[in-house]
């Protein structure tokens, strides 16, 4: 009965965000947050990802790195490398020492490290959600809902700077339960990029099996 009354919440709060207009507080917070990323040539952080699902009893947390410039991205978490440089993805397994290339699809891009920041001003709706205090600092918190029902994320939550406008975290609601929170951490801008940091360069891995299913 308690889980039951829980995804009937859930279900209650994402149709009442979904059919409300867009909550002009929240848009220009989220413009001035996507503004201050799309002004920067590039950047790289580390980060940490916890998953959660309370009814399974799960709850793991890993690290990894990102390096973002525009379109394209190199993330590294869980002993794998995926490399974008918006046409072609690169996915390496360090272990199997192994990479398989594919092309970029529609679905794959749209749930791109890089999308994160601009993800609200297509597909969804957005409200202002109030106010935390973390580490001493003040965050703005917005909520998205997707317009499309199928989506598997019924929820996307944002702790956006109110200071400076950074994006601290994020925390992403599917409809199986999970949560999933994100954790910027060593945030760095404009760093210096390295000719190929957006492709795989098969001479730095000896021996690479490489697929290719282009």
């Amino acid at each position: 009965m308690k889980k039951l009354f829980s995804l009937l919440l859930a279900a209650l709060l994402f149709v009442n965000l979904a059919q409300a207009q867009q909550d002009p507080k929240a848009g220009k917070i989220l413009d001035a947050m996507s503004q201050k990323y799309a002004a920067m040539k590039a950047f790289k952080a580390d980060f940490a990802q916890t998953m959660e699902n309370p009814s399974a009893k799960v709850k793991e947390t890993m690290t990894g790195n990102i390096l973002v410039s525009g379109e394209k991205y190199r993330l590294g978490v869980s002993g794998q490398e995926i490399i974008s440089n918006g046409n072609l993805m690169w996915t390496f397994l360090k272990d199997a020492n192994e990479v398989t290339i594919t092309e970029s699809d529609d679905e794959a891009e749209a749930m791109a490290p890089s999308k994160i920041f601009d993800m609200y001003k297509k597909g969804y709706k957005y409200a202002y959600a109030g106010t935390e205090t973390m580490d001493g600092a003040k965050y703005d918190v917005i909520e998205l809902a997707p317009e499309d029902r199928k989506n598997p994320i019924y929820k996307v939550r944002l702790y956006i700077n109110q200071k400076d406008k950074a994006l601290k975290s994020w925390e992403m609601f599917r409809n199986n339960g999970s949560r999933y929170i994100y954790t910027i951490q060593n945030f760095e801008a404009n760093p210096t990029l390295a000719a190929d940091a957006f492709t795989f360069n098969k001479a730095k891995h000896k021996g690479v099996n490489v697929v290719d299913l282009r």
